[in-house]
């Protein structure tokens, strides 16, 4: 910067668009909160069909947090110019001090463009009477402190200035359309994020020169900063598409064998630098278009490290074995996935169903890409993890049947069925893995295709049932419990009138056979069943507080309501019950403690269906009613709460001394006592919640006998959906 732009610098102009953006970011706030609180609140309330349930609701979604980013942005950028502005005035009032205190010691400074300038000094009027000869009138010290002052003060300015501008491109160069969802409190937080990754990426570049001390570091960084979208653009930038994939490459095989303090900080690194380059995938920036495409040109390269260990791995990895590794946390960008996905399922299907495992495991068994566990060989299960964690890359992945098929085919063969389930639960749900915060979406049309698909595959005879021991029958029961509306509907028939509340897209889009035997088959599996009891004590909680505390939403009489919601309990508990009890007899489910070891374990994480929005029911806008326990802090969902602290806290049967509730599947009669206790204690819970005034043992007697129909009936609903297989 040269010295008079800044000492004769005018910054009112700077100022007036700085006033600019304040307006602008209010008006972003306003429409962002309109379009959060009225456009997508009526859409998520709205109940759509067709066209409009795959597209409106999604283009509406969008929309709205275009608003929201729009918002995030120009907030981002006024807070960026006004805090450049205020440092470019003090250096300018800084300067002029300096220059004001110079002329006060005779010294002279000038401007010679470029960034240069000189500092002289004053010659004395008088200097040939003076008998010493000095010509000056200051010295020579005085002239190079001011000059080193000044030349500080320029300095600070010129980064101020180039820093800001070079923020702002990055920050408005995220998105080719639309705008970033990065967010700055100043120029500052900025400028170190992007300092803190041109650090990292020179350290990158010779990791086996990383001393544990240098990867502490490396760590604290990517911590520090893995969601911050600047830091992970410029990092994975300075890295490469093929330099990202080299540096992984030659961590895992500099560092393999680590143990103790050593494998906790590589764990550690692998997730960080996971979830910085997932933040990085979002960017659309060239620059990062170009990162991803080289990403996906190398997946088939032999990548051998260039460190010299005793560990030297003599046959390369797959680029897709290096990348997949790198993806297992963090939500990495859709079209990315979508990209990646379509890449390997190809190689994959070319493969056949038995053959996968040959494709990326045989032949690679020194290759250890996974600090810990696992060991990242096949390519993907590291995908699968990805998707689990992006809900809409998860749903397009499994829209085609045929590679539905192929990879639940595939888990007779390979490792990755656990992988495969946490993946489909997210694709079914809307619910990425691990999200305790997000409100669960209605269910689209393409995700109840989905569940119906899976479904299937596990109903049929020879082999279905068999997925649920390829470690998915935890997400199975997770999926079952997330569809208890759908599941509801089927049961109830052809017209399930508006007992069973769902704003689903598909309320009938279940099979009967396939949900009955999907039920039956992952009861085998003590985390299975677990979801499908805690799903079914939930759904039925929230009905029975909707219908009481609304009673305009069913138009008949409370014996049939109450004998509905009590019978389809019954069923559904009474298919888990014979179903596990079975298992048991025949070994495949390893007694009751596992079972109850399982029903503690997923009880903290129901809590959140209930908490967070995920109770599977809203009452339809056409039906006048607002999302069904899904209002987090306003009371709604309290029989389900209550529901869940029953089974966690093992709540005994009445009149029974050590019987917990569900506490053994072997003595049906007493399972079948469970449902209808539980469903009972729903009733009254209710019942006094909401003050209806209703005869309670009259109501809790139909529940009781609805139930104990239901038990009886599951018998039937067992052999009729064998029978259609046979």
């Amino acid at each position: 910067m040269d010295l008079d732009a800044l000492r004769h610098g005018n910054f009112s102009q700077l100022g007036e668009a700085i006033t600019d953006w304040e307006e602008m970011t209010k008006k972003l706030a306003t429409l962002k909160e309109d379009a959060q609180n009225n456009l997508k609140a009526k859409a998520d309330k709205a109940s759509w069909a067709g066209v409009n349930a795959q597209v409106s609701r999604e283009f509406i979604d969008k929309t709205a947090r275009e608003f929201t980013d729009a918002h995030t942005q120009a907030d981002s950028i006024t807070k960026i110019l006004k805090d450049t502005h205020g440092e470019l005035v003090d250096y300018r009032t800084q300067l002029t001090e300096a220059i004001g205190r110079g002329a006060k010691k005779n010294l002279t400074v000038i401007d010679t463009r470029n960034g240069t300038f000189t500092v002289t000094g004053n010659t004395r009027p008088d200097w040939s009477s003076d008998p010493s000869g000095k010509q000056s009138a200051n010295s020579q010290k005085d002239a190079d402190d001011l000059r080193n002052e000044i030349q500080r003060i320029l300095s600070k300015a010129t980064e101020s200035d180039n820093t800001a501008a070079k923020v702002l491109k990055l920050l408005v160069d995220q998105a080719k359309y639309g705008f970033s969802d990065g967010h700055y409190s100043d120029r500052d937080s900025a400028a170190d994020a992007i300092e803190a990754a041109d650090k990292l990426t020179k350290m990158a570049k010779h990791p086996d020169k990383m001393s544990s001390k240098d990867i502490a570091e490396f760590n604290q960084y990517l911590e520090k900063y893995h969601n911050d979208p600047l830091f992970s653009e410029r990092f994975a930038k300075g890295l490469g598409g093929k330099g990202t994939l080299q540096f992984w490459t030659d961590m895992v095989n500099t560092h393999a064998g680590a143990r103790g303090t050593e494998l906790e900080s590589l764990k550690n690194l692998q997730t960080n630098l996971s979830m910085t380059l997932a933040t990085a995938s979002f960017s659309d920036s060239d620059d990062m278009r170009a990162w991803k495409t080289d990403l996906l040109k190398e997946t088939n390269t032999s990548f051998l490290s260039d460190s010299k260990t005793p560990f030297q791995n003599p046959v390369g990895a797959l680029g897709s074995q290096v990348l997949s590794s790198l993806m297992r946390q963090g939500e990495f960008d859709t079209e990315f996935l979508d990209d990646y996905r379509t890449k390997l399922f190809k190689q994959d299907k070319g493969a056949g169903d038995s053959n996968t495992d040959s494709l990326w495991v045989k032949g690679y068994d020194h290759i250890d890409l996974v600090f810990g566990k696992e060991n990242g060989r096949d390519p993907l299960e590291g995908l699968f993890d990805a998707l689990s964690h992006n809900p809409e890359a998860a749903t397009h992945a499994f829209e085609s049947k045929s590679d539905l098929s192929h990879m639940l085919g595939t888990t007779m063969y390979t490792d990755r069925g656990e992988s495969l389930g946490r993946a489909l639960e997210s694709a079914v749900t809307g619910v990425a893995a691990g999200d305790t915060t997000s409100m669960a979406p209605p269910h689209s049309a393409a995700q109840v295709e989905i569940m119906a698909n899976v479904m299937h595959a596990v109903a049929q005879p020879g082999g279905g049932a068999d997925l649920v021991a390829k470690g998915m029958g935890e997400s199975f029961g997770d999926m079952a419990a997330s569809y208890m509306p759908e599941i509801s509907q089927a049961f109830a028939g052809a017209e399930p009138g508006a007992v069973f509340i769902t704003n689903s897209d598909a309320p009938k889009g279940l099979a009967l056979p396939d949900v009955t035997r999907f039920l039956s088959a992952t009861s085998a599996d003590p985390a299975g069943r677990a979801g499908i009891i805690y799903g079914e004590s939930i759904y039925t909680g929230n009905l029975l507080e909707e219908h009481l505390s609304n009673p305009s939403l069913f138009h008949g009489d409370r014996d049939q309501l109450f004998g509905d919601i009590g019978r389809n309990a019954g069923i559904i508990e009474g298919i888990v019950g014979h179903s596990a009890a079975n298992a048991e007899v025949s070994g495949a489910v390893n007694g009751e403690k596992d079972y109850n070891d399982a029903l503690k374990a997923k009880g903290d994480f129901a809590k959140t269906w209930v908490a967070v929005g995920l109770t599977f029911a809203q009452v339809p806008e056409r039906l006048g009613g607002p999302a069904m326990g899904a209002v987090v802090g306003g009371g709604a969902g309290a029989v389900a709460s209550a529901a869940v602290d029953r089974l966690l806290e093992g709540q005994q049967l009445e009149g029974a001394k050590d019987e917990a509730l569900y506490h053994s599947s072997q003595d049906l009669f007493r399972m079948r006592d469970s449902v209808s206790q539980q469903t009972q204690w729903s009733v009254e819970d209710a019942l006094a919640r909401h003050h209806v005034d209703l005869p309670e043992d009259g109501i809790k007697d139909t529940v009781r006998q609805a139930v104990n129909d239901g038990w009886e009936n599951s018998d039937y609903y067992l052999n009729r959906s064998k029978e259609q297989y046979e």
